[in-house]
């Protein structure tokens, strides 16, 4: 088995070896809150024994000899490894000075990550260089999983992906399944396409729902390219120009006259997207702060060019801040609105429904305006939370995560309310809830326990909550 990219530190501080992939969303992550991100990477560093570890102790920093020791270290020849990462993985510091066994120690550290085909450190004056070539050939992986989430349920996926599945260019392939959704994504994704901060990404993903509890299905497809520029690696903007076409369909006859009057055939069209993510630390350095905070923008303008154009705007405002060796305070808020343009207007697919992981305490499409019990989403919608979480020791070393959260938060506006019928008015929901986080092997697993404290009539609750992936 070939060792992971992974240098073993504290929990908090593991430094992972990984690819620049599109939509790097920077958030700080909050137990029993599930992220998405479409192009996210599908897990092709796994995890095992450290490389560190495999080195062995002639890693240990030699004392001082005659000549200087080096006061930078210059990484060269990375392409999709962040070069900050390679130096990291096996402990190489500036202002040591390693004895040549050392130096030879180093480039078998780095060898046994087995995603190098050459690794050479050199002193050049005061700099000590590690020249790297990485594999260009690696077959890839291909990962069967399954995962089960409080709003999907059971989920079976099939992925696959490759560093240069073409010449300095990332590609990735996922499927998921079950009875009542079906997803896939891919992603192609060359960095430094246009210099030193200028990446060319492509997008491609589809979907398909039909869920139990809504009286209709819906589908799309999405295809955008799209550069990224990350100036540091704290600040990243995206902007993508892309075709969508999707549809609401089979609506059922008992349905609400809005829903149905909501039913489209396939609408396609071009959409623009930008987006802005900056974040206070990169993630080796977040965990040696006192406090690390993380900010996502995103503006989309869907169906340009049609009568149902739309404006969709969103942001993501996250904070954790420190308050003891095992004891961190987490905030966060999401917030969203969606309006039509020229006499355009939304429908329920285009709408927000919080809900599960998104408001604990209540269930998927369980808050917002509804018609005779059936959720309609709304045009707007804010959910924030504040969260005390501790961890705790557990047998053979292991740790969980532990914490108490409070979650509040609404969904309200319709353009349309049937002649005022629709009560779609502000009406703030409110929740409180433990949460539990931790790891069966090498599986995560989150769950949490929630009770609404406002809520309001026809309102859908969820008292328990889990999030749990598996790959083999």
């Amino acid at each position: 088995m070939t060792p992971p990219l992974t240098q073993p530190m504290t929990r908090k501080t593991t430094v992972k070896l990984l690819p620049k992939l599109p939509h790097g969303r920077a958030r700080i992550a909050r137990a029993g809150s599930a992220g998405h991100a479409l192009a996210g990477p599908l897990g092709l560093i796994g995890a095992g024994v450290g490389v560190a570890a495999l080195a062995g102790p002639a890693l240990t920093p030699a004392l001082a000899q005659e000549a200087a020791a080096p006061v930078a270290v210059d990484v060269r020849g990375a392409e999709f490894i962040a070069e900050d990462k390679i130096q990291a993985t096996c402990g190489v510091q500036p202002g040591v000075d390693y004895w040549d066994e050392e130096l030879r120690a180093i480039e078998s550290c780095l060898m046994l990550t087995g995603v190098f085909e050459r690794v050479e450190l050199r002193r050049e004056g005061d700099v000590l260089v590690i020249d790297v070539t990485e594999l260009n050939t690696r077959p890839g992986r291909i990962e069967a999983s399954l995962s089960w989430d409080s709003e999907a349920g059971g989920m079976a996926g099939l992925s696959f992906e490759r560093y240069n599945l073409l010449p300095g260019t990332y590609g990735a392939l996922s499927l998921s399944y079950n009875d009542e959704v079906a997803r896939f994504e891919g992603v192609l994704y060359r960095a430094d396409a246009f210099g030193d901060s200028l990446d060319l990404g492509l997008d491609l993903a589809g979907h398909r729902s039909d869920y139990d509890d809504q009286s209709f299905a819906e589908e799309s497809l999405r295809l955008e390219p799209y550069l990224a520029w990350t100036p540091t690696p704290q600040l990243r903007a995206e902007l993508g120009l892309g075709y969508r076409a999707y549809r609401m369909y089979d609506v059922a006859a008992t349905a609400s006259p809005l829903l149905m009057a909501e039913e489209s055939d396939l609408i396609e069209a071009p959409y623009l997207r930008a987006s802005l993510q900056w974040r206070s630390a990169d993630e080796g350095g977040e965990a040696a702060l006192g406090a690390a905070y993380a900010v996502a923008l995103a503006q989309y303008a869907w169906n340009l060019g049609t009568d149902d154009a739309l404006l969709d705007s969103r942001i993501s405002l996250d904070a954790r801040w420190s308050l003891g060796d095992r004891l961190q305070l987490l905030a966060g808020l999401d917030a969203g609105r969606v309006w039509g343009t020229g006499g355009g207007s939304s429908r329920a697919i285009d709408r927000f429904h919080p809900g599960a992981a998104s408001f604990r305490g209540f269930a998927p499409r369980g808050i917002g305006p509804r018609d005779g019990g059936e959720a309609l989403g709304g045009t707007n919608f804010a959910v924030a939370s504040l969260e005390l979480q501790r961890e705790f020791d557990v047998l053979n070393g292991r740790s969980l995560r532990g914490g108490v959260f409070v979650d509040v938060g609404a969904a309200w506006g319709l353009e349309n309310t049937l002649g005022g019928s629709i009560d779609d008015s502000f009406h703030r929901r409110s929740s409180i809830g433990l949460s539990v986080s931790f790891d069966v092997g090498q599986t995560p697993v989150s769950l949490y326990l929630a009770e609404p404290l406002e809520q309001q009539p026809g309102d859908r609750s969820q008292a328990f909550g889990i999030s749990i992936a598996t790959r083999f």
